[in-house]
């Protein structure tokens, strides 16, 4: 099973439609782990907790939230989420070594 796929227009697509919470979450965070900072990724899902779920792993995770919109297609209504990774923060290092 692919957890994303190339998006049209670069970046990475997550397809978590008819996913419930919280694998919409664990997917984009498998798209994450598997892609390099500044790489926008595309989390399209049909639970209405992903809206506010992604938001709150953007705040932790630093990286920003590019938008939000529902929309539909012929499959049927659907939140897509953008999200643009952050950088590799580097570890604090100590003064003295």
């Amino acid at each position: 099973m692919e957890i994303a796929e190339p998006a049209p227009g670069g970046g990475v697509e997550v397809d978590a439609r008819g996913l419930r919470c919280p694998l919409p979450i664990i997917r984009l965070a498998a798209a994450a782990r598997l892609s390099l900072p500044g790489t926008v990724v595309t989390v399209l899902s049909t639970d209405p907790a992903a809206e506010p779920d992604i938001a709150a792993w953007c705040w932790m995770r630093h990286a920003e939230l590019v938008g939000q919109d529902w929309t539909a297609d012929a499959t049927g209504r659907f939140l897509r989420s953008q999200v643009r990774l952050a950088p590799a923060v580097e570890p604090a290092v100590r003064p003295d070594g």
